[in-house]
């Protein structure tokens, strides 16, 4: 916040004082005190406010850094000579405005702009842009690039991994120092914090860089998405050491337990045989059992001598019957012979 006296004749300022007021009713409280060559910031603008004007040049300008929302108000800076009784005032109404948060995506492979603009009223020339980045909260900074405007030439440099990526793409004579960032790596997610110096001020603009891996590319046709398959290419297997031990193991443990296997086949075939064999001769018991036994009977004759009897007497039969076992392949008969004798 510039605060400067035009002034034909030369004139020693001896006191620079600068107020905030942020309306009416409201208490005003001091920024920055200027008196006896010494500058003292206040309250809680100490280590964020600084003078930086030319005293002797009648140059009591203020710079404010690291801006707050609380900061907005009406900032006066009044300014006393020596051995003057009127005080030079000025003053600059600050509005401040939430920070949006300003973020980029990108795929790994990609190629993306981040710009960083410093707008200034007064014409002043661009003396550094430093681009630092940053991969977390407690992370170390790493240069990303560095123009200097006293190196021959302005020379920009881009920094360590990021050396041949990042290019300095801005309009320096406009306040420019946007860089260009080529070929970009999952590695490079983080902060970038990008500051222009215009001899004591200095801009500082973060973007978050955000790196995704890239999406299969799809093509629209008639409301569906179809993915285009990749042509197929016949290459000539080959087969690294690893590979082909594994095979011969496989081909060698396959001929060892194929006999095995086999003698386990017939193995278990002779069992359900014997099995069944067992089962038949049991099933033959059983029937045997719950058939009972038939006897056949086989007669035998005998001849025997009998007395004559009165004439007129009917004959006589005598039957004798004795048990005989059957034999298993013909069925039991009963079979009767009879004798006569007279």
């Amino acid at each position: 916040m510039g605060c400067v006296v035009q002034s034909a004749d030369k004139k020693h300022v001896v006191k620079v004082d600068w107020i905030l007021s942020k309306g009416e009713r409201a208490e005003s409280e001091y920024v920055l005190y200027y008196y006896s060559n010494l500058s003292v910031p206040t309250g809680r603008f100490q280590n964020r406010s600084h003078l930086v004007g030319n005293v002797l040049q009648n140059d009591g300008s203020l710079l404010l850094q690291n801006v707050q929302e609380a900061d907005e108000g009406t900032y006066t800076c009044e300014i006393r000579f020596e051995n003057e009784s009127k005080v030079f005032k000025k003053s600059v109404e600050l509005l401040v405005l939430p920070e949006e948060p300003k973020e980029l995506t990108v795929h790994v492979g990609d190629s993306t702009e981040m710009g960083c603009f410093f707008q200034s009223t007064k014409m002043k020339h661009v003396t550094k842009v430093e681009w630092m980045f940053s991969s977390g909260k407690h992370a170390t900074e790493e240069v990303v690039l560095r123009y200097d405007f006293n190196m021959p030439r302005g020379h920009s440099q881009s920094q360590g991994r990021f050396q041949n990526r990042v290019n300095l793409m801005g309009n320096i004579s406009n306040n420019d120092g946007s860089i260009m960032f080529q070929t970009v790596k999952l590695s490079d997610q983080g902060a970038y914090t990008c500051r222009i110096y215009l001899g004591n001020l200095e801009s500082r603009k973060t973007i978050v860089l955000r790196v995704i891996q890239e999406e299969p590319r799809s093509i629209q046709h008639l409301g569906s998405i179809s993915t285009t398959p990749r042509p197929k290419t016949h290459q000539p297997v080959t087969l690294n050491g690893n590979q082909l031990v594994i095979i011969v193991g496989i081909v060698c443990a396959t001929l060892l337990l194929l006999p095995v296997l086999i003698l386990i086949v017939k193995k278990t075939q002779w069992n359900k045989s014997s099995v069944s064999s067992v089962a038949s001769l049991k099933s033959l018991e059983s029937k045997e059992k719950t058939n009972p036994e038939k006897h056949v009977y086989s007669s035998i004759s005998t001849w025997e001598t009998m007395e004559e009897g009165p004439r007129g007497q009917s004959e006589a039969t005598y039957m004798t019957m004795h048990p005989v076992w059957p034999s298993p392949s013909k069925a039991p008969n009963m079979t009767f012979s009879s004798v006569r004798s007279t």
